[in-house]
């Protein structure tokens, strides 16, 4: 019985692991995109804040 809880505890973490990753992916892709744009029109400032931010995510 105790392999039960386990094993339902070790698939809430691979759940949990694998919808954080997708959200980190799906951010990461709208800010390559907002990158591009602030590229696109020449916004500097735009571009930088993004850049920073895009950075900060892919420490983790």
């Amino acid at each position: 019985m105790e392999t039960l809880g386990y094993n339902h505890v070790m698939l809430a973490l691979f759940a949990e692991m694998t919808l954080d990753e997708a959200l980190r992916k799906h951010k990461e892709q709208k800010l390559n995109a907002a990158i591009d744009n602030a590229l696109r029109d020449r916004d500097k400032q735009a571009f930088i804040k993004l850049t920073d931010e895009l950075r900060e995510l892919r420490k983790y």
